[in-house]
């Protein structure tokens, strides 16, 4: 038995409606489903994003970084700014690509990767 693929990841949001806007404003990430201040799902090509309330997250819940692929990396990272996020860090790994590590209004890390 093996895992199949991922279906989906998830932050932990205190404010919702500052960070759906974010998501969907910096990263062009689709709105799909919205569960009032609880829960917010968006679509990112064959994968999903959502933010969830903290009662919705498992006790003790511990952080993973997302990464983000993006076809213009400048363009997306300029949008982050633009839209209340830092960049934290940018890196050209050559052959592997560039990563931009970020952060979104509430200081949660995640990354956007172009090859």
């Amino acid at each position: 038995m093996t895992v199949s693929s991922i279906r989906m990841g998830y932050h932990v949001a205190s404010d919702m409606a500052t960070l759906s806007a974010f998501y969907r404003d910096a990263l062009g990430l689709a709105p799909r489903f919205a569960d009032g201040s609880r829960w917010a799902e968006f679509q990112a090509g064959a994968s999903r994003f959502a933010l969830a309330a903290p009662q919705e997250a498992p006790p003790d819940a511990r952080g993973a970084v997302l990464v983000f692929a993006c076809d213009d990396l400048d363009a997306v990272r300029a949008q982050v700014l633009a839209h209340g996020g830092r960049v934290l860090d940018q890196r050209d790994m050559g052959s592997h690509g560039r990563i931009v590590t970020a952060a979104d209004p509430a200081g949660t890390v995640f990354q956007l990767y172009a090859r």
